[in-house]
């Protein structure tokens, strides 16, 4: 609370939000992690998968007894276990074009902790519709990307990445790569949520751990984008 601008009024604002994070796997451990520490009073989990072997070099929130168990069962072990004073709602389910609209809507903020473009294309245009920011991350090997996305005259997720990029046979990523971007997307809702600093809207974070790099790409929005173009007539 000490922090310039933010002070107690910024940490009620946290106390009162309420915050969707999309996946609880390697983007979603960390993200969920700090927003619970911080205090964000009210978290929706999701996601439709169980803990496995392979997965516990980058999803911290799960560890081995772990194996088997669903993610959301255990990631609200411990994010209670971090903040008891929290909320933590644990939804098992996949998000479909059915459910998306009333998974994100009346949030404060929806965090991308999806593994596939297909699911964030669905969170985007809900979030879009429902005038939800929605904070996007994706990782893979030692390299990730960040961007917020406001509606309302704002560039999506559709504008930056019209197509969804060819899938690759084998998926790798360092552990350490999701918790960059995982803590990043932490820090662009907890602004979002408390009015502080400038969010990532209209540009696209780069991360490039291999070479140690932080790159910008500015995104402008498309007119004629089938998302946010039809909730900005």
């Amino acid at each position: 609370m000490i922090i310039s601008g933010f002070g107690e009024t910024g940490q009620r604002k946290l106390n009162v939000a309420h915050v969707v994070v999309a996946g609880i796997g390697g983007l979603g451990s960390p993200a969920s992690s700090y927003l619970a520490a911080a205090g964000v009073g009210h978290l929706t989990i999701i996601d439709s998968q169980r803990v496995e072997l392979s997965n516990l070099n980058r999803q911290v929130l799960h560890w081995g007894p772990d194996v088997g168990r669903l993610k959301v069962e255990s990631a609200t072990e411990k994010l209670t276990a971090i903040n008891s004073n929290i909320k933590v709602d644990a939804i098992f389910e996949q998000i479909t074009s059915e459910n998306v609209d009333q998974l994100t809507k009346g949030v404060d903020a929806v965090v991308d902790g999806m593994d596939n473009y297909p699911t964030r294309y669905l969170l985007n245009e809900a979030c879009v519709q429902n005038r939800v920011p929605f904070i996007h991350g994706a990782v893979e090997g030692l390299v990730g990307q960040l961007m917020t996305i406001l509606p309302g005259g704002r560039p999506c997720l559709k504008c930056a990445i019209p197509k969804e990029p060819p899938k690759k046979p084998l998926f790798s990523v360092l552990g350490a790569t999701p918790g960059v971007i995982g803590c990043l997307q932490a820090m662009e809702a907890i602004k979002l949520i408390t009015g502080m600093g400038k969010p990532l809207v209209g540009r696209m974070l780069i991360f490039n751990g291999m070479d140690m790099n932080f790159d910008e790409i500015e995104v402008n929005r498309d007119p004629s984008c089938q998302v946010c173009s039809r909730q900005n007539r």
